[in-house]
């Protein structure tokens, strides 16, 4: 059985004076959310596809590494992650890398089966994979 998430998009004008919305009407988190050429290309307020990939993959990676720790018996207390996407112009305008960052608090487990296993749900959270033919690094650490 699969599951099926939805969002929409719509655009009016050229690239660079138009504006889009965007709608996650299924959820109603982003009802009717702007962005642009400015808040893509530049520091306007407003979202964008880039931002809204980075969300969604520290998102889907801090759940994967939350089942992969409980699976090993160590069951984290807290994950921080962050997604940081790096849109390139060159060539045109192409998602050329993504750093992921996690730090942890996890109970009984040691920095070096920290980001063992870390890297095991980097490699395998549905968005990683997703966005496979991106170089996508990881840095992780245990809370102090």
């Amino acid at each position: 059985m699969a599951i099926t998430r939805h969002a929409s998009a719509r655009w009016e004008g050229d690239l660079k004076g138009g504006e889009g919305r965007l709608s996650t009407r299924q959820s109603g988190l982003l009802d009717e959310t702007r962005y642009g050429f400015n808040s893509r290309f530049g520091d306007e307020k407003g979202t964008n596809p880039e931002e809204l990939i980075a969300a969604a993959h520290a998102g889907c990676f801090a759940m994967a590494l939350s089942a992969k720790l409980t699976e090993a018996g160590h069951a984290p207390t807290r994950l921080d992650a962050q997604a940081h996407v790096e849109l390139s112009m060159e060539g045109g305008p192409n998602i050329s890398r993504i750093r992921l960052t996690v730090e942890g608090q996890v109970p009984g487990l040691d920095e070096a089966r920290f980001r063992e296993i870390a890297d095991d749900a980097k490699q395998n959270c549905p968005v990683s994979k997703a966005l496979a033919s991106v170089p996508i690094e990881l840095e992780a650490s245990l809370a102090k």
